[in-house]
């Protein structure tokens, strides 16, 4: 048990009987929480957590075969909810962290209640004319390959796209600062594992109910990928952001919380 709470840096807050756990994107960990996260600890058990290879966790239990696909992020959830022996819980996913949480439900539909997924996207790369992920393969390559040869670089120039609040350098300056925090293997191989993912076929497969948060404007995940998930996933709801960008966490933390806390009130009140 021990180890799993070391290995994932798991924090557990909060006074709730249920369970809401927060998953943080790529090149993230769960400090980018730290403006939503306390807003729902009165009447939650709240738990962050770091995938193994991100923030805090611990880097020697990094395996490139375990986390060459998302399969391995969906086993550190699922461990991290079976050493805390949650039961039924709020998921709450963060772009890449959104198809994790999907997927983990697929695995154990009853260990969930429902997902809310933030800047959710099941395909990054277009697969014309039936599909827009916002990505031809040749920019990801590219993007690969920068990461290869000038990580610092590459940080510099995808943390202001990926935000897109010029008016809030602080947190561009964060974003840089994480992506650079993290090992150029370890998050190229991440990077590999999100940007290359097809899980359009795995909608179908999900039981649970979910809210989709599109972003407006945002730069990774485009309105139409949001809108796709809408009509394929089955009890989802969707609801488009005032917010721009991809880290409305972050960058309009207010509006973030609220619209969580709308779904989940009235998701009580149809659910009992």
């Amino acid at each position: 048990m021990e180890n799993i709470l070391i290995r994932n840096n798991v924090k557990v807050t909060g006074q709730g009987e249920q369970t809401i756990v927060f998953g943080h994107g790529f090149g993230c960990d769960q400090n980018m929480w730290r403006f939503v996260a306390p807003h729902f600890e009165k009447e939650y058990r709240v738990v962050l957590f770091d995938y193994v290879g991100s923030g805090k966790s611990d880097l020697t239990a990094y395996s490139y075969e375990r986390y060459g696909t998302l399969k391995g992020y969906v086993k550190d959830l699922l461990e991290v909810i079976d050493v805390l022996e949650i039961k039924k819980v709020i998921f709450v996913g963060h772009s890449v962290s959104a198809m994790i949480g999907m997927l983990a439900s697929i695995q154990r539909p009853e260990s969930f209640e429902c997902l809310v997924m933030l800047g959710p996207s099941p395909h990054y790369l277009n697969d014309e004319p039936d599909y827009f992920g916002g990505f031809e393969k040749e920019d990801v390559e590219e993007l690969l390959d920068m990461m290869e040869m000038n990580f610092v670089g590459w940080a510099s120039y995808l943390a202001p796209l990926a935000m897109k609040n010029p008016n809030q350098p602080m947190l561009t300056q964060e974003l840089e600062t994480s992506f650079c925090s993290t090992d150029p293997a370890v998050t190229r191989k991440f990077a590999e594992a999100t940007f290359f993912s097809d899980h359009r076929e795995d909608l179908a497969k999900v039981e649970v109910p979910s809210l989709i948060l599109q972003c407006s404007e945002d730069s990774i995940v485009p309105l139409k990928v949001g809108k796709y998930l809408e009509r394929h996933l089955k009890n989802s709801t969707f609801r488009l952001m005032e917010a721009k960008g991809h880290y409305p966490h972050l960058s309009h933390p207010k509006e973030t919380v609220c619209l969580i806390q709308e779904y989940l009130s009235s998701f009580k009140k149809n659910h009992g």
